[in-house]
C-alpha cells in the first residue's frame, strides 16, 4: 500500500513531462501558425508566389527547431534521474528545482 508521500510524489512525476513540451512548444506553435499566415498573405493577396511558398517552408522548421530542444531538455533531466548514487527524492528536487 502506498504511502500519501509516494502517491504525492508520483503524481509531480507524471505532470512534470506535460509542463516541459507546453513551455516548449507554445511560442513555437504560435511562431509557426504566424509563419503560415504570413505565407498565405503573400502567396494569394501580394501575388507573390514563390516568396509565399519560401516562408510556408518555415513552420516545419521552427516546430523541428523546438521538438529537438525539447527532447534536449527531456535528457537532461532523465539524466539526471538516472545518475548512479541518486536517491529518488534528490532526483524529484533536481526536477522540481528546488535544489
Amino acid at each position: 500500500m502506498a504511502s500519501r508521500q509516494q502517491l504525492s510524489e508520483q503524481e509531480v512525476i507524471e505532470q512534470e513531462p506535460q509542463a516541459v513540451g507546453e513551455q516548449a512548444m507554445g511560442p513555437a506553435v504560435l511562431a509557426s501558425a504566424a509563419s503560415v499566415g504570413l505565407s498565405l498573405y503573400y502567396y494569394f493577396f501580394r501575388g507573390e508566389r514563390q516568396l509565399g511558398t519560401f516562408i510556408g517552408l518555415w513552420p516545419p522548421t521552427i516546430l523541428a527547431f523546438a521538438s529537438y530542444f525539447n527532447q534536449r531538455q527531456m535528457q537532461k533531466q532523465l539524466n539526471t534521474l538516472t545518475q548512479p548514487g541518486a536517491t529518488l527524492r534528490n532526483a524529484i528536487d533536481s526536477v522540481m528545482g528546488n535544489r
